[in-house]
């Protein structure tokens, strides 16, 4: 499934979605449309992507919203294109969904961090703080604090993906929370960089420019495909899964690892900074 894109995954998950809340199997849906019951894997699956004919075909089949129809056929446009960008919702949802899955599946992930502590490292109380100084609707902060954490289970759960994060200075020093948020956000830093399966890497502020410097970004690598760049902002985010995009950030990590602590460096400066956060008044 080298050529499956992020797009084409959500679009089959969401079609997988419908099929299962239809009741109906794999195989049945097949039957129903005319077609092969390994065509209608191939497109839950992301593995091809539906022609936006198929998608209204599969979903008008199944019995689903008109609104549901609506916008999975309009994302099905360019399913198979260069790059997915999203701007709004609901999109930002599909890709957040996509995001999830492919994190399941992966083998490793590297997180590129300048700013804070990468989400699947993040605390309750620091992903709480994060969240709810977003502008995101108080009745929405819990769930949305779950799904975070529950992000982790793809580093803790049994023969979990390798993760690599690479974190500046000056993401331990932003005080997010206050520091009693911090000192437990560190201290939990700390603990995962301990596990075989987790890298820490701290770049210090004295490192001059570097790559990470231009924003933060995740590499997702799994064993089935091909590798995927995802990028997300306050408005909008971002995948890229072309060979030659995708080449391109990991060259930007190794350029980051270069200026980057030890990982036996980057806990002891942990370890400093929750040190200065304890004693100063």
């Amino acid at each position: 499934m080298a050529g499956t894109t992020p797009k084409a995954r959500a679009i089959g998950a969401e079609l997988r979605r419908a099929r299962e809340d239809a009741g109906l199997s794999a195989r049945q849906l097949a039957i129903k449309l005319g077609v092969a019951h390994t065509t209608v894997g191939r497109w839950e699956s992301g593995e091809r992507g539906p022609r936006p004919t198929d998608v209204a075909t599969v979903l008008t089949a199944l019995g689903a919203s008109n609104a549901l129809r609506e916008e999975l056929v309009e994302l099905s446009r360019d399913s198979d294109g260069r790059h997915w960008v999203a701007s709004g919702l609901p999109e930002q949802q599909r890709q957040l969904a996509a995001l999830l899955e492919l994190e399941r599946d992966a083998n490793r992930i590297v997180n590129v961090s300048p700013l804070l502590i990468p989400g699947l490292l993040q605390t309750s109380g620091y992903a709480r703080a994060i969240i709810g100084a977003g502008g995101v609707p108080a009745d929405q902060v819990e769930t949305r604090v779950a799904v975070r954490i529950g992000r982790r289970d793809v580093i803790m759960r049994r023969n979990p993906a390798v993760l690599l994060a690479i974190i500046d200075e000056s993401a331990l020093r932003r005080n997010v929370g206050g520091p009693a948020v911090m000192v437990d956000q560190l201290r939990a830093l700390d603990e995962a960089s301990r596990w075989g399966n987790v890298e820490v890497r701290i770049v210090p502020v004295d490192a001059g420019w570097h790559p990470a410097l231009e924003g933060p970004f995740v590499l997702i690598e799994l064993a089935d495909r091909s590798p995927v760049v995802q990028i997300e902002n306050r408005r909008s985010a971002l995948f890229f899964h072309e060979p030659v995009d995708v080449e391109a950030y990991q060259q930007a990590i190794k350029s980051v690892l270069n200026v980057a602590l030890s990982p036996a460096d980057s806990r002891g400066l942990i370890a400093d900074v929750v040190k200065q956060l304890e004693t100063t008044p």
